[in-house]
């Protein structure tokens, strides 16, 4: 269970797809309907490639260059750059991870020319990362040319792909959401190594492992912090063990639940959202 993450895809929110141009859908139709699908034409597939051999990558730090050869990073095939993938010929990702088979655009009744799939990164379903796009490129790069990809025009990025060392244990099999193990529960865990990403991440998950240990020595019951307040929301993510493929996860609204109304204004929205969080963090407090 401890793992060695060299590849992240970006990870965009439900609510800021374009649900006109996008579908759910599986493959052939068997199974459930897991995956988002954003469907292009050639014109549109044409475009993003040209664009994606052609952006920027993000500066080599001196720990990550043994993993590069003169061709990009030296990871199994199936943890490949996205922009790598590409440049390796024009349908290269028609043959990969934009293979359009078995799939059907709704809009047009036909099969499109290529495919990029979403696929649930939360229980909740409303954070979703792009399947087989890890990559090396600077994040303003990821946010120009993924927003080319259909139904991604207006996404929102609440973690854009990374490739670099980084060594975590498997916490959704691991830890309760006080970050003590499960199977021997008088072991904590803090900082990076519980796959949470951020300095003040790292930092917050170790003052509440150190509270929720202290609270175990003195007989007291455990803190569970509301998910509605973001160290809860970031202790239940790494915690939650219906996550079949982890990756490590720094703080953002999209982990938050959503407000039982939709507000469009995203300033107001995400202040009510912080408002709401404060007044369950206090009113836990108050139940310390």
């Amino acid at each position: 269970y401890l793992y060695f993450h060299d590849a992240a895809a970006p990870i965009v929110t439900y609510e800021s797809l374009d649900k006109d141009k996008v579908f759910f859908a599986s493959r052939y139709g068997k199974g459930e309907a897991d995956y988002i699908n954003c469907p292009m034409n050639k014109e549109e597939y044409l475009r993003f490639y040209n664009e994606l051999i052609n952006a920027e990558s993000a500066p080599l730090h001196d720990f990550d260059k043994e993993h590069f050869s003169k061709d990009g990073f030296k990871v199994y095939e199936g943890c490949m750059p996205v922009e790598v993938l590409a440049k390796r010929g024009e349908d290269t990702m028609r043959f990969g991870p934009l293979k359009p088979v078995g799939l059907t655009d709704p809009r047009t009744g036909n099969r499109p020319y290529a495919v990029v799939q979403l696929r649930a990164e939360n229980a909740e379903g409303s954070l979703y990362n792009l399947v087989g796009f890890q990559t090396n490129l600077k994040f303003g790069e990821q946010k120009r040319v993924f927003s080319l990809i259909t139904g991604l025009e207006n996404a929102e990025f609440i973690r854009y792909g990374v490739m670099h060392r980084n060594t975590f244990i498997n916490s959704p099999k691991l830890l309760n959401p006080q970050f003590n193990m499960r199977d021997r529960e008088n072991l904590y865990f803090a900082g990076q190594m519980t796959g949470v990403e951020g300095y003040i991440e790292s930092a917050a998950s170790g003052i509440f492992a150190g509270l929720s240990m202290a609270r175990r020595l003195q007989g007291k019951p455990a803190v569970i912090l509301p998910d509605t307040t973001m160290l809860g929301a970031l202790s239940k993510y790494i915690s939650d063990p219906t996550v079949e493929k982890f990756q490590p996860m720094g703080c953002n609204m999209g982990i938050l639940p959503e407000l039982p109304e939709r507000i469009r204004d995203k300033k107001l929205k995400y202040k009510m959202i912080a408002e709401r969080g404060l007044a369950d963090l206090d009113k836990a407090i108050e139940e310390f």
